[in-house]
């Protein structure tokens, strides 16, 4: 049996030696996160020495081809990590509780991207650009378990925490407009044969959603609780205030609406903030301007700002709609808009970078 998750100040303790060439594995490597994972390596240039690919017993022996070579897909079991350095997990939350103590205790050190240890205590939640230094003192191959946030809360700090260090945020007001890419590959091939359906006048098939997807919207269809917010507006409040807690920040009043929208993939944000300290337009735009991993598009003489479409395949995070909030005293309060790729940045990307923080 697997031993409780390992805390990141154990993690690596007794060696200083870096893996020059990790051996990786990819746990749900058929779904469309482990295929945007197998993209990025490959873009990126990550380097591997041995690369093992996991899925489910049903994709089991299932040939994958990476870099000029074909690899054949093993089912994933607590046996699957002897000789792995870094185990990249994107198989759901169920299958990371399973399987990423056990992949942690025969020492690989795993990068999570669901949603199984974002809270739990001495877990790093990491996006590498705003927090890198909560990673410090894990090495690969010595266990240990990172956490990737939720794909909203990555796209909306992307933009916000360069104006948070500067300003303070004292209060956020976040809406999401959120793509079929969230809910995975099957959700995907749901909004396209709905819109196919609905263009023909057929009836509408609901397997994933129990609404139809297509020419329409809805409250996101995570669980609701009792509060009445469901658990991705949740998310987007807790993994905040850990995130920037563990950065050094002061923790801020945040509240989020979340609505799936009909689009294929790259996930909208509209975001109202409120400052501890004067931030104008321009500081602001300066700020994101030099950001990394954020482009700016804010041409209001062009009517031109950030889009789903702008986002889909990139890895920034587009950010533009920054104005005044005219409804807040001078200079406390702002509008934007972001727009990021959930598949990457909100997922896959990010989790790379964590692993490359490692390097």
């Amino acid at each position: 049996m697997s031993s409780p998750v390992k805390p990141s100040g154990q993690a690596g303790q007794g060696s200083s030696a870096r893996v020059s060439a990790p051996n990786v594995a990819i746990a749900g490597v058929t779904g469309a996160v482990g295929q945007e994972f197998l993209k990025l390596l490959a873009e990126r240039d990550f380097p591997i020495g041995e690369l093992k690919m996991l899925a489910s017993s049903r994709s089991a022996g299932k040939p994958i081809e990476f870099k000029g070579k074909t690899y054949t897909v093993e089912e994933l079991t607590e046996d699957s990590f002897k000789g792995v350095d870094l185990a990249l997990f994107s198989a759901g939350g169920s299958q990371s509780k399973k399987f990423g103590p056990a992949a942690s205790d025969a020492g690989a050190t795993v990068v999570d991207n669901s949603s199984a240890f974002r809270m739990t205590e001495g877990v790093p939640l990491v996006v590498p650009e705003v927090n890198p230094q909560a990673v410090k003192g894990i090495k690969l191959g010595k266990g240990g378990i990172i956490a990737n946030p939720n794909c909203s809360t990555i796209i909306m700090l992307m933009a916000v925490t360069p104006l948070h260090r500067a300003a303070g945020v004292k209060r956020m007001v976040v809406s999401t407009y959120q793509a079929a890419s969230g809910a995975g590959a099957a959700a995907m091939a749901e909004l396209e044969q709905q819109t196919r359906e609905v263009l023909a006048g057929d009836p509408v098939t609901m397997e994933i959603f129990p609404f139809q997807y297509a020419f329409n919207l809805f409250s996101h269809n995570s669980p609701m609780g009792d509060n009445g917010y469901n658990q991705e507006e949740m998310k987007m409040v807790h993994e905040t205030h850990k995130i920037w807690e563990q950065g050094g920040d002061a923790k801020s009043s945040i509240t989020a609406t979340c609505v799936r929208v009909p689009i294929m993939r790259a996930h909208a944000e509209s975001i109202n903030l409120t400052f501890e300290k004067p931030l104008s337009e321009s500081e602001a735009v300066a700020l994101l301007k030099d950001s990394p991993g954020v482009r700016l598009m804010d041409d209001r003489g062009g009517n031109r700002f950030p889009t789903p479409l702008d986002a889909s395949g990139k890895d920034d995070v587009f950010v533009g709609r920054i104005r005044r909030d005219i409804s807040q005293a001078e200079g406390v309060g702002l509008d934007l808009f972001c727009c990021g790729d959930q598949i990457r940045k909100g997922a896959a990307l990010n989790a790379i970078q964590i692993a490359e923080l490692l390097l």
